[in-house]
């Protein structure tokens, strides 16, 4: 075997190159969308069952996520990404186990289209709770507000890990949605001579 290209085609050499990217970019498309899957249910379930009641001269009162908008959006937002993930990573199984590569330009556009909607959705939900998280814990003096998490301590700290999590999956929803404007607009790219030929 020879690794200059001695020997054969320069079509082989390059057919083999494009299917040893392709074949990596299928992996890691699929690796990436299964570690979203699970960040974002963790996320939506360290944010969702958390819950802390703190006893203040005799009246209890009870912390839980939905006390903040941001918090219920952030749920909800990793939900959904959860499952667009897993639906995701039924799609690109099935893929993988055909040997087929994306041709199909409309289904590429709407993976292309669905990534970049889930990517907006969960940064958006990502920096609502972050803002929240923030007033939580340091206050805002001018307005008067305490430092919630003086209190509620082991509430905050639980909903710092689901907001961590909700981070690094809305990261990895980003680098998705590279990946999936890779594969669409690499379906364009050989037409090049053909287009000028049409205007």
């Amino acid at each position: 075997m020879s690794y200059l290209g001695v020997g054969t085609s320069i079509n082989n050499v390059h057919g083999s190159n494009l299917k040893v990217i392709d074949r990596r970019v299928r992996v890691a498309e699929l690796s990436l969308r299964c570690l979203v899957c699970g960040l974002a249910i963790l996320a939506a379930v360290l944010i969702g069952t958390d819950s802390q009641v703190k006893v203040i001269f005799t009246i209890q009162k009870k912390a839980k996520f939905t006390d903040m908008k941001a918090l219920v959006f952030l749920v909800i937002a990793s939900g959904l990404a959860a499952a667009y993930s897993v639906i995701q990573v039924l799609r690109c199984v099935l893929s993988m186990i055909r040997g087929s590569v994306l041709f199909n330009k409309p289904l590429a556009w709407v993976i292309f289209s669905g990534d970049q909607i889930m990517a907006y959705l969960t940064l958006s939900a990502v920096a609502a709770a972050a803002q929240s998280a923030v007033f939580s814990k340091m206050g805002q003096s001018e307005l008067q507000w305490i430092k919630v998490c003086n209190w509620y301590g082991e509430f905050c700290n639980r909903i710092g890990e689901g907001i961590a999590s909700a981070v690094i999956a809305s990261l990895g929803m980003v680098l998705l949605s590279a990946i999936s404007a890779f594969s669409l607009f690499r379906l364009y790219g050989g037409n090049q001579g053909k287009s000028n030929a049409s205007w």
